[in-house]
């Protein structure tokens, strides 16, 4: 029998159980404190056992390990990776490139998505408003390389009228932490 079952039946209290989820949205989950602490522990190190886990939140280690399961279940942590030194790593250079298509059409949009995924270095792209269409954010070696790239895959890129780069000359904060 799973342990984080939602209990069905005619009548509900009014008190709505942690852990269950929205029919309306899979991923709605509603947090509670204890919630709330194993994700931001997990968001500082992710490599903590889960006995460590427990007890900096004040659980049994079985009792966590449903919770962090269920939180996994939930989607709310879509995986676990090792964070990589950019200049340790070769990718030190941070690009933020402002793309303004010729057309604004879902076909161009579409083409030029899936193309953007396929271009080396590239940390994240994302639709905005305002003056360009996309802003991706590539993270390269450093300025010769940036060079390359940018003659051999962006210019290249469908659909693209303008490419506007800035080359970020220092970093102020990066993460992956968000407030809960």
């Amino acid at each position: 029998m799973n342990a984080t079952k939602v209990r069905t039946g005619a009548k509900r209290s009014d008190r709505s159980s942690a852990h269950s989820t929205s029919p309306a949205d899979p991923h709605h989950h509603a947090l509670d404190r204890i919630d709330r602490a194993i994700l931001r522990q997990l968001q500082t190190d992710a490599s903590i056992s889960n006995v460590a886990l427990a007890a900096k939140v004040k659980l049994s280690a079985p009792a966590c390990l449903r919770r962090v399961e269920r939180l996994k279940e939930a989607g709310l942590i879509r995986g676990v990776v090792a964070l990589l030194d950019p200049k340790a790593a070769g990718a030190g250079m941070l690009v933020i490139i402002g793309v303004v298509l010729d057309r604004s059409t879902p076909e161009s949009f579409a083409e030029f998505e899936k193309a953007a995924q396929k271009v080396a270095g590239c940390m994240e792209c994302h639709v905005v408003t305002g003056e360009f269409d996309y802003f991706m954010v590539i993270r390269t070696r450093d300025s010769d390389s940036f060079n390359r790239l940018h003659a051999e895959q962006l210019l290249y890129l469908p659909g693209v009228r303008q490419i506007r780069s800035f080359m970020v000359l220092k970093e102020i904060l990066s993460t992956t932490k968000f407030p809960l």
